[in-house]
C-alpha cells in the first residue's frame, strides 16, 4: 500500500491508530484523581507532541541518517512561524497560504546555510550551523525589527491588510472555517477526553510527513545518506559526489522545521526570535538521540518524551507533593517532598537531564533500543539466540 513494503504498511497503519487515539491514551486517569497530574490529554501538550515530532523528525533524516549534526535548526523553525504570521497579516486567519510560504521559505533559506555549511564536515559543519542560527536570531532580535517587531514578537494587528478576510471569518487561526482552538469534550465516568481541531490538523499533517520519511528511509536516496554516514571517503573514491545528497537532505530537513515552526504559530498567531535561539536547537538534538538516531519512532518518542516532562513536572509543586503524601507521618513526609523539591517545577530540567544520563549510559540506542531490548525479553528472542549460539559455538569448534 501507498509503495511501502507489507512490514512497513503494517507499522504506518500502527502510528497512525496511536496518533488518532492520542487524545484517550494520554488520559489515563480519572479527573479529580490524585494521578491526574500526570494526564497529558489536553490539546496544547497534544499539540506540541505533534508538532515537535515532525521537527525531530526532519533532524533525524539529517543527522540520524547523513549523520551531520546540525547545531542551527531552530532558525529554519522561526523563519516557518514568522511567514505564518505575515500571511495571517497580509491575506486572512487562514493557516494554507502561511504553511505553504514557510515550507518555500525554508527551504530557500536551508539551501542558503546549506551550500556554505556542507563545505565542511564534523564539528566545523556544527559550528557553522550555529553560527548561522545566532545571527539569525540577532537579526530577527534586533536588525529586522520591521519585519520580525523585534523583542515584541510579530502578531496580527486590527489595522493589518488581511486582503482575503471576509465578513464573518473566523478572527482566529483556522483551515477553511475549521477553528484550530475549539475542541468538543466527551465525558466518560470520571474521564474527560478533549478532541481538540488543532491536534487533529497537526496530528494528519505528522502523519503525512512520517510516511514521507518512510519513503526516504526505504528509497536509494536513504541508502545513499547511509552511505554518507558509514564513510564518506569510500564513498569519494567510488567516484560519486556527495555533496548533492548532503545538501538535499540539508535543504528536506529545513523544510521540516519550517512546517513545525509555522503550525507552532497556526496554533498560536504569534512569532518571536526566542524559537530562533540555540537552546531550541540543542532541543531538537536532545529529542533526537533520546528517542533514538537513525530510528524512524525515535525522534518523535524522544520529542514526546521531553515535552511531557517540560509540561507535565514543571506543573507539580510542593503542594501537590504534600497532597500525596499526606497518609505519611509529617516528619516522613516533609523529608520525601524536601528530597523531591529540587526535581520538580522549576528544576524538571535537573529531572530530565538525569534520565537523559541514565538512557545514554544504559541504552545507547536511546528509547527505541529500550523498548527493543523490552519486546525481546517478552517474545524469547534473547532466549532463542542464545540456544541457537549455545547449539552453532561446538559445532565450528569441532571443526
Amino acid at each position: 500500500m501507498l509503495g511501502l513494503s507489507k512490514k512497513d504498511t503494517t507499522f504506518l497503519l500502527i502510528v497512525i491508530f496511536l496518533t488518532m487515539a492520542t487524545p484517550i491514551l494520554l488520559q489515563p486517569f480519572p479527573e479529580g484523581s490524585a494521578l491526574a497530574q500526570f494526564n497529558a490529554g489536553y490539546p496544547d501538550l497534544m499539540q506540541r507532541f505533534a508538532i515537535f515530532g515532525i521537527f525531530a523528525i526532519g533532524f533525524n533524516i539529517l543527522f540520524g541518517l547523513t549523520g551531520y549534526l546540525s547545531f542551527g535548526h531552530a532558525a529554519f523553525l522561526g523563519v516557518g512561524s514568522y511567514s505564518v504570521v505575515w500571511m495571517y497579516k497580509l491575506l486572512s486567519y487562514n493557516v494554507l497560504p502561511g504553511l505553504v510560504l514557510a515550507i518555500i521559505t525554508s527551504a530557500l533559506f536551508a539551501l542558503l546555510i546549506g551550500y556554505i555549511s556542507l563545505r565542511r564536515s564534523g564539528i566545523y559543519f556544527s559550528i557553522l550551523t550555529l553560527a548561522f542560527a545566532q545571527m539569525s536570531f540577532n537579526l530577527a532580535y534586533s536588525v529586522l525589527t520591521p519585519l520580525t517587531n523585534g523583542e515584541t514578537g510579530l502578531q496580527v494587528y486590527t489595522d493589518d491588510p488581511q486582503v482575503l478576510m471576509s465578513e464573518g471569518a473566523p478572527t482566529s487561526p483556522h483551515f477553511f472555517g475549521i477553528v484550530m482552538n475549539e475542541s468538543a469534550k466527551i465525558d466518560v465516568g470520571g474521564w474527560q477526553f478533549t478532541f481538540s481541531n488543532g491536534y487533529y490538523f497537526c496530528a494528519i499533517i505528522a502523519i503525512v510527513v512520517f510516511y514521507l520519511s518512510l519513503r526516504i528511509f526505504r528509497s536509494p536516496f536513504g541508502i545513499m545518506l547511509r552511505a554518507i554516514k558509514t564513510n564518506q571517503t569510500r564513498m569519494n573514491y567510488t567516484g560519486l559526489n556527495p555533496r548533492p545528497y548532503t545538501l538535499a537532505a540539508f535543504v528536506i530537513s529545513g523544510m521540516y522545521a519550517g512546517l513545525a515552526g509555522g503550525l507552532l504559530a497556526a496554533m498560536d498567531p504569534l512569532a518571536g526570535a526566542e524559537r530562533m535561539q540555540w537552546t531550541a536547537s540543542g532541543e531538537v538534538v536532545l529529542m533526537t538521540i533520546l528517542g533514538g538516531a537513525g530510528t524512524l519512532m525515535g525522534p518523535v518518542l524522544g520529542a514526546g518524551f521531553i515535552k511531557y516532562f517540560e509540561n507535565i513536572f514543571s506543573k507539580i509543586n510542593d503542594n501537590i507533593l504534600h497532597t500525596w503524601f499526606s497518609a505519611l507521618p509529617d516528619g516522613l513526609e516533609d523529608a520525601i517532598v524536601f528530597m523531591l523539591h529540587p526535581f520538580i517545577g522549576k528544576g524538571w530540567n535537573l529531572t530530565l537531564g538525569l534520565l537523559f544520563m541514565i538512557v545514554v549510559i544504559f541504552l545507547p540506542g536511546g528509547l527505541m533500543e529500550g523498548g527493543s531490548r523490552i519486546w525481546n525479553s517478552v517474545s524469547g528472542k534473547n532466549r532463542k539466540a542464545k540456544a541457537t549460539g549455545s547449539t552453532t559455538t561446538p559445532s565450528n569448534n569441532v571443526n
